[in-house]
């Protein structure tokens, strides 16, 4: 088991979110699983870009956020936080409303380093993005 489903819940997850970028553009953590965590984000005016499609850099963000929060729940909090390192992003698909999904799987996680690969799809299960977070373990 890399994340302690006994410790974090989806309210404690979700919370960690309010008055910040996530809460801003309405992303929520909506599952949570021994090596992943899932989310989702709406398609809408604080999302898409001029063209009318999901903007490139919400997915990242939607991407960087599960993968953070993620990764976070995979050390000691008192000791230890994550930070992102770098990010890349595949965008697939383009998105002109309802909701996309992401899913951050775990890849890598090590002492110094964890890398989280996250799909995000939309309502009809179609892949419209894959991201690949390198994170940064470091001592507080």
């Amino acid at each position: 088991m890399i994340i302690n489903t006994e410790i974090h819940t989806l309210e404690s997850l979700n919370k960690l979110g309010e008055n910040t970028l996530v809460s801003h553009l309405g992303i929520e953590i909506t599952e949570i699983g021994e090596n992943f965590i899932s989310g989702k984000m709406p398609v809408d005016r604080r999302t898409i870009q001029p063209a009318g499609l999901l903007h490139g850099g919400a997915s990242v963000v939607l991407a960087e956020t599960l993968g953070s929060i993620a990764a976070n729940c995979c050390v000691d909090q008192q000791k230890q936080a994550c930070v992102g390192l770098e990010i890349n992003a595949n965008h697939i698909r383009g998105v002109r409303s309802g909701y996309v999904y992401g899913r951050a799987e775990a890849v890598h996680i090590g002492k110094k380093t964890q890398i989280w690969e996250t799909k995000i799809y939309d309502g009809q299960k179609k892949l419209t993005c894959i991201s690949r977070l390198t994170i940064a373990v470091i001592d507080k």
